[in-house]
């Protein structure tokens, strides 16, 4: 019975999550999530777009809420807007946004709106990022593309840092499926080497150190025979 209640849960907070994402618009939302507190519900929306979402006076939010309330039997929803400031970092944003553009444009694009995307970005301050592209584009058979750019890391415990997020875009052609991986600049990656002047010091060997010594002292003796010569 425990499971039971508990798969119930979890397929009720999936729907709220799914409905606000719907409510809300493609291209705009990057996560939603639950916390539960003894007031009552609390919605967290991560969105590139918090003035759409909220709308004038709040009015959306007030709307959505009481939505909430009647359809999903919520108690006390509290709806709070997390905003973006990096929207070309974040997986699931650029991945609906692909699906968007790919839509209104049509497939035979694709690759235009692919390298631009990509390029966005690494502009951004990405160490790596790869998108990719899935379906009948452009010819009547299904097919995958691959873009990528910069550093990434796809395989073990690393691969864990990467933003990954998948969509998909309706066309008159057919469903057309859509992934991103993003590697962001604040990620740790343990086998990463910095070179700096410290660890080149610690690098040159004694026998190099003396040679340099060396050359610098020929250089010292020619330059004082050209002034005394002179």
């Amino acid at each position: 019975m425990e499971e039971k209640k508990f798969v119930r849960f979890k397929k009720d907070e999936l729907s709220i999550k799914e409905f606000v994402m719907k409510t809300i618009g493609k291209g705009r939302v990057s996560n939603v999530s639950i916390e539960y507190t003894p007031v009552g519900e609390k919605i967290i929306i991560s969105t590139n777009k918090p003035g759409l979402t909220i709308g004038k006076k709040g009015e959306k939010i007030i709307e959505l809420t009481s939505i909430l309330k009647k359809r999903f039997n919520l108690e006390n929803p509290h709806i709070d807007v997390d905003e973006i400031m990096n929207p070309s970092l974040d997986a699931k944003i650029v991945a609906d946004d692909i699906a968007v553009t790919i839509e209104r444009m049509g497939a035979l694009k694709f690759k235009a709106i692919a390298y631009r995307t990509l390029e966005r970005i690494m502009r951004a301050g990405a160490m790596g990022a790869e998108l990719r592209i899935s379906g009948k584009l452009p010819s009547e058979r299904a097919k995958r593309w691959r873009f990528s750019k910069g550093f990434l890391k796809k395989t073990g415990e690393p691969s864990k840092v990467m933003k990954k997020a998948t969509t998909v875009a309706k066309t008159i052609a057919g469903v057309i499926g859509i992934k991103v991986s993003i590697l962001p600049p604040d990620a740790k990656i343990h086998d990463k080497i910095e070179v700096n002047e410290e660890l080149k010091a610690r690098l040159i060997r004694p026998e190099d150190k003396k040679s340099d010594k060396s050359e610098k002292k020929k250089d010292n003796k020619a330059k004082k025979m050209i002034q005394e010569g002179n």
